[in-house]
């Protein structure tokens, strides 16, 4: 078993520019120190309309240009969601069909959902069963596209005794009667399933079924193209040490449907995906005893070397691709002339318009 076949399937880049410096080779020190062969950079979306984030529109473009700069590295791109503060976003061609063609146009490997999470999924105030987004689903199932989707949290974060001052600050409670409930998330992704039982979802972190694999091995047995990823959410971790036996034999069996992602994200230094995919890596490979998130220990399952390889890169390439598609310049170019009015923070919308010049 060797490390430099390792691909992390889930990344992401919030920033141009952190401690480490600009964002165009910001995972670069990790793929170096943690030998893994390539990364899944994860654009996620954000309301245009809130200047203080990068819209989802520039995260794809900035995806885009680390594909340029980096031909071996992967990337999922994301939808937009507008409302009528962005004018130009009234006129056709903004529609989430249009928006994804565009994607795959350009040469993105798959699409990044965040609209499950229950505080994105109140922020952008669409029902994940909303018709445009249907439209989307079925393209999607389609064309057999990959789509890595963020659906609900920890259900201890809709309990009022756990809403810790700390939490409620954080954004982690979700019990005050505003958001979508614990219960209501996995409805409607499971409505999605029974929708397009062939659409190709990896559910990020689990699913957040640590403590109820039943729900999950429902899924694997209903649906062939879902999958999940073990991308930290730590509470799955502590519930893996907790029933050890029981998941090795969970993780044999399921082999083909886990894949392996370490959720790093620029600005943020690469020591936190160094340290971290060497803890799956070990969790999946060895029966090491380490301490881990929160300092609790976690011992590891000692996986057979063909289910080690499934859910450290094939089931990854698989997925996706054995090889990241190249980038369409000129379908890049088009991306930024159309979505760059939408853009409203000025220093965000600059540095899309320096990245620029390198595709004239």
């Amino acid at each position: 078993m060797v490390k430099n076949k390792v691909i992390d399937g889930h990344l992401h880049i919030e920033a141009f520019k952190g401690e480490e410096g600009p964002f165009i080779n910001c995972f670069e020190k990790y793929r170096d120190e943690a030998g893994i062969k390539s990364y899944n950079i994860c654009a996620i979306p954000h309301l245009t309309h809130n200047a203080d984030a990068i819209s989802s529109a520039a995260n794809n473009i900035q995806c885009a240009f680390y594909k340029l700069a980096y031909p071996n590295v992967f990337a999922h791109g994301c939808l937009e969601h507008f409302d009528t503060a962005i004018p130009e976003t009234t006129k056709p061609g903004f529609d989430y069909v249009t928006q994804y063609n565009e994607l795959m146009e350009i040469g993105l490997d798959g699409i990044k959902m965040l609209e499950g999470k229950p505080d994105y999924h109140k922020r952008i105030g669409k029902n994940l069963l909303h018709p445009e987004l249907m439209r989307f689903y079925a393209e999607a199932e389609k064309n057999q596209t990959h789509i890595v989707f963020h659906v609900n949290d920890p259900i201890e974060f809709w309990d009022p005794a756990l809403a810790t001052p700390d939490r409620i600050k954080i954004g982690w409670y979700y019990g005050d009667g505003t958001f979508e409930t614990h219960q209501g998330l996995y409805d409607q992704a499971e409505a999605i399933l029974e929708a397009f039982p062939n659409i190709k979802i990896t559910f990020a972190h689990f699913y957040f079924c640590g403590e109820k694999p039943e729900k999950l091995q429902k899924l694997f047995d209903k649906y062939p193209n879902v999958n999940v990823d073990i991308t930290p959410g730590t509470e799955m971790y502590f519930s893996f040490e907790k029933n050890h036996d029981f998941y090795r034999d969970f993780f044999i069996k399921n082999s083909t449907r886990i894949l392996v992602g370490t959720d790093g994200t620029h600005p943020w230094p690469a020591r936190f995906p160094i340290w971290c995919m060497d803890r799956l890596y070990r969790f999946i490979t060895t029966d090491d005893v380490m301490p881990t998130f929160d300092d609790k220990p976690l011992t590891g399952l000692k996986l057979p070397d063909e289910a080690s390889e499934n859910i450290l890169f094939k089931n990854f390439e698989r997925r996706v691709s054995e090889a990241p598609k190249p980038i369409n310049k000129a379908a890049l170019k088009a991306y930024i002339d159309k979505y760059l009015p939408t853009i409203t923070a000025e220093n965000t919308a600059a540095a899309i318009r320096e990245l620029a010049k390198q595709l004239d």
